[in-house]
């Protein structure tokens, strides 16, 4: 058995907390205009893998970037999010909340998934179960 070698992976540069806390704001405005959801903007910058977590590793730096006025713009940035009325529109259907009980396991596999895919838990099992039911359809026709 031949053993492989994986080069090591290149270190980030390394920024300073004046370039971190810019980084932090241009990214968080950005994704501010680009998402109508809020939970995609938590995730993307304040999530466990978000940006302010890759950028503050541990505890000491993160509580002290909590404590600065750009967290703060954070934080109203969340709540401008949170507080937009919904885009329902006219005559559009209502939607109602069921709750699954799923094993821890697949829980987290589907919260992997649906990180990668950029997408809510949510949005991910509404489609996994309309693709189903899709086809289950087809499959009835073609019978």
């Amino acid at each position: 058995m031949e053993a492989t070698v994986t080069p090591p992976t290149p270190a980030a540069p390394i920024l300073n907390n004046e370039e971190r806390c810019q980084t932090v704001c241009r990214v968080a405005n950005e994704t501010y205009r680009k998402t109508k959801d809020w939970v995609v903007f938590f995730r993307e910058i304040l999530g466990v893998n978000g940006l302010v977590r890759r950028l503050y590793p541990t505890p000491e730096e993160l509580a002290a970037f909590e404590k600065t006025s750009e967290y703060a713009d954070i934080q109203k940035m969340i709540k401008r999010l949170r507080d937009k009325p919904s885009d329902q529109a006219e005559g559009q259907e209502v939607t109602r909340v069921i709750t699954v009980r799923l094993p821890a396991s697949v829980h987290e596999f589907l919260k992997a998934e649906a990180h990668d895919r950029k997408t809510s838990i949510n949005q991910l099992c509404i489609t996994k179960l309309l693709q189903v039911m899709e086809d289950e359809a087809a499959a009835e026709e073609a019978a």
